[in-house]
């Protein structure tokens, strides 16, 4: 286990973190992950169990001799608003601290492209879905969006869609809502889901490819969310890898998103049905996009030959593009998430085919490559955890009071 050194004045907020992402451990362990002596760890575990927040689970499995006892935070304790976006729709939901959604995930549609009032339409679904839950705001320990875009978490700010006039976006949600409030990059928040819940749990070098309507990247780099200086890291999408390419959104050619999204794939589809190719998309061609997207996996699942090529396409594409981030990053592992993970066992054999062209084999002998388990849920725990992850005494203490309050 790795040993995290934390002030006392922090412990009991990390170790109602560490439990949340762990789902039970032992005093033994906990004493062992903070470096603190069993009494201390004891006496926060018991002030938590009195404030509400810890329960006690029952006995860990036996190693010989007696059996310690297990705790896990207690999943009503309090909730958290998740939002997932993306440049067509959102969805939002209220989970407890299993990230068990309380009430039924909603999806809107949200154009942000060219949307001036998106900021406050997104303002006006959260307060809205909030009453319609019936759970008070007290309980909400606060709201975290994951959005594309060139997001800046520490800033607050989304350069490309969301304008707030020059204010962050936690700043401006927050006072609209009364809750906390925190953004970052759909991708990176998606990392953060598989490195604590998802299929690269606990590992400290992972590249997570969500596979959306566009390619962003998510970095695990010595097991924290890597952003760079300005918070922009991991724009894979926007790597130029085809000369005289189709123009991308960000005003470049041959870029990687251009060639091989979600977009890109269904656009081809459209085209390629127009054309006289055969498929069993026909009966969906002039489906809104967002439905065309969710049939080319139900499609495919049936052998579609025209749809496996076209996804078929798309990861060797992509394949090209991630042997340049293995030659730079030199990852453990390289998870595929998000929407698109349901054509993941599709994609696997031409990505792996590019790798064998483009990278050195030294380099990718070592890599694992894995398809997510979360998918298309993984922005929504994303979400959930960059408000955990922002969590600390102060607002420990305050929800403290908040729940003595209501009993």
């Amino acid at each position: 286990m790795k040993i995290k050194l934390v002030k006392a004045s922090e412990l009991k907020s990390e170790i109602l973190k560490k439990l949340y992402y762990e789902n039970a451990l032992s005093c033994a362990e906990l004493s062992i992950l903070f470096g603190k002596s069993l009494p201390i760890i004891m006496k926060a575990i018991n002030e938590l169990i009195e404030e509400g927040f810890v329960v006690e689970v029952g006995y860990a499995p036996s190693s010989g001799g007696r059996r310690p006892l297990t705790y896990a935070v207690k999943s009503d304790a309090m909730y958290i608003m998740a939002v997932a976006m993306d440049q067509l729709s959102t969805r939002i939901t209220i989970v407890d601290l299993y990230n068990r959604p309380v009430a039924e995930v909603e999806m809107v549609e949200l154009l942000l492209n060219d949307n001036a009032i998106a900021l406050d339409k997104l303002i006006e679904y959260i307060n809205s879905y909030i009453l319609r839950t019936g759970i008070e705001k007290a309980k909400i320990l606060g709201i975290g969006i994951g959005m594309p875009g060139f997001v800046s978490a520490e800033r607050g700010i989304n350069y490309s869609y969301l304008d707030a006039q020059g204010e962050s976006l936690n700043e401006y949600i927050s006072k609209a809502t009364g809750l906390p409030t925190y953004v970052a990059n759909d991708s990176s928040v998606i990392a953060l889901a598989e490195q604590k819940f998802g299929v690269a749990k606990s590992q400290e070098e992972v590249m997570v490819i969500n596979l959306g309507w566009g390619i962003g990247l998510g970095m695990i780099v010595k097991g924290e969310v890597f952003r760079g200086h300005d918070g922009f890291a991991g724009e894979f999408s926007h790597i130029p890898l085809f000369e005289d390419g189709a123009l991308c959104i960000c005003g470049k050619q041959g870029c990687l998103e251009a060639e091989a999204s979600m977009l890109v794939v269904v656009e081809k589809a459209k085209e390629g049905i127009k054309q006289g190719r055969l498929s069993t998309l026909q009966s969906v061609i002039d489906d809104p996009l967002k439905l065309m997207g969710d049939a080319i996996f139900e499609v495919a699942a049936t052998g579609d030959p025209f749809v496996i090529e076209l996804l078929s396409d798309a990861g060797y594409k992509i394949g090209k593009a991630l042997a340049i981030l293995i030659h730079i990053m030199n990852p453990k592992t390289i998870v595929l998430s998000g929407r698109g993970a349901k054509g993941g066992k599709i994609m696997m054999a031409p990505i792996q085919l590019a790798l064998n062209k483009y990278c050195i084999p030294r380099l990718a002998a070592n890599i694992e490559i894995l398809i997510s388990k979360l998918g298309f849920d993984g922005e929504i725990i994303g979400a959930a955890v960059l408000v955990m992850e922002n969590f600390d005494q102060e607002k420990l203490i305050v929800n403290t009071k908040r729940i003595q309050m209501n009993t």
